[in-house]
């Protein structure tokens, strides 16, 4: 079973990258982030022909996250446990049946945090102790599940080609890799360190000031699995050249091969 995350910054400038990706990628499983698009407005019809379940939790303009799948999906839910009051789109789950296992996959899009000190930051901080919960709660289940996307985390300074510039921003703070860490420490692993500890593997370049010409990134989008996802991997990777094609997002995908 392959799985990617990908974060494509809004669906409609993606509308023709992201199928043509597809195509050429093949996965089973996408988890999307910032699709900017209400429920409605999503072209489930390129996704459909392709042979994909296609599920969202879409929000105008901002925001948003999906699921398109060649396997069946079950129990889909929308929003992150632990505040009713919350209405930013950015968790799905469902549970995805493969040939030998059934998965709880979990899409997220976390917080970005920025401006620090402030409202985002504290938002930020709260949804990651929700989702904490939710770690908590799917280990007790004793169900294998991963939790992927958009983490607006970076976990080490080997994860940015400049950490000094990131040292005060909501995605590197130390309180913010401190609630990343409580996460991880609950005893998932995350997929693509577990396979590459080499510096200089990024996720994200921003448009801006010829970051990707010059390598200028940062690796914020992670997969986080439970022990029983991890002893099902045998491989994972960043697809980086996507970033490299017309039209980019400023994320790329980022994915693991299951034996599920």
């Amino acid at each position: 079973m392959k799985i990617a995350t990908f974060n494509i910054n809004g669906i409609k400038a993606r509308a023709q990258a992201l199928p043509d990706w597809l195509d050429a990628f093949q996965p089973d499983v996408v988890l999307l982030q910032e699709i900017k698009s209400v429920d409605e407005g999503f072209p489930r019809e390129l996704f459909e022909e392709r042979g994909y379940n296609v599920e969202v939790h879409g929000q105008k303009s901002f925001n948003g996250v999906g699921i398109l799948s060649k396997l069946p999906l079950e129990d889909v839910t929308r929003g992150l446990p632990g505040d009713d009051t919350d209405e930013q789109a950015r968790w799905i789950e469902a549970t995805v049946v493969g040939e030998r296992e059934a998965l709880r996959i979990c899409g997220l899009y976390l917080p970005n945090g920025n401006p620090v000190p402030g409202l985002k930051y504290d938002y930020k901080l709260a949804w990651m102790a929700r989702m904490q919960k939710r770690a908590e709660a799917l280990l007790a289940e004793e169900m294998p599940f991963l939790m992927a996307g958009d983490y607006n985390i970076i976990p080490q300074s080997e994860d940015a080609a400049r950490p000094d510039a990131w040292r005060e921003d909501a995605l590197f703070r130390m309180e913010s890799r401190e609630a990343y860490r409580r996460i991880l420490n609950l005893g998932l692993t995350e997929a693509f360190r577990a396979r590459d500890p080499r510096p200089g593997q990024y996720s994200f370049w921003d448009y801006q000031a010829g970051a990707w010409n010059r390598n200028d990134g940062i690796r914020i989008d992670h997969f986080l699995m439970s022990a029983a996802v991890a002893d099902m991997m045998t491989d994972a990777g960043i697809d980086r050249d996507v970033r490299g094609l017309e039209k980019p997002s400023d994320h790329v995908p980022v994915w693991v091969e299951l034996a599920a």
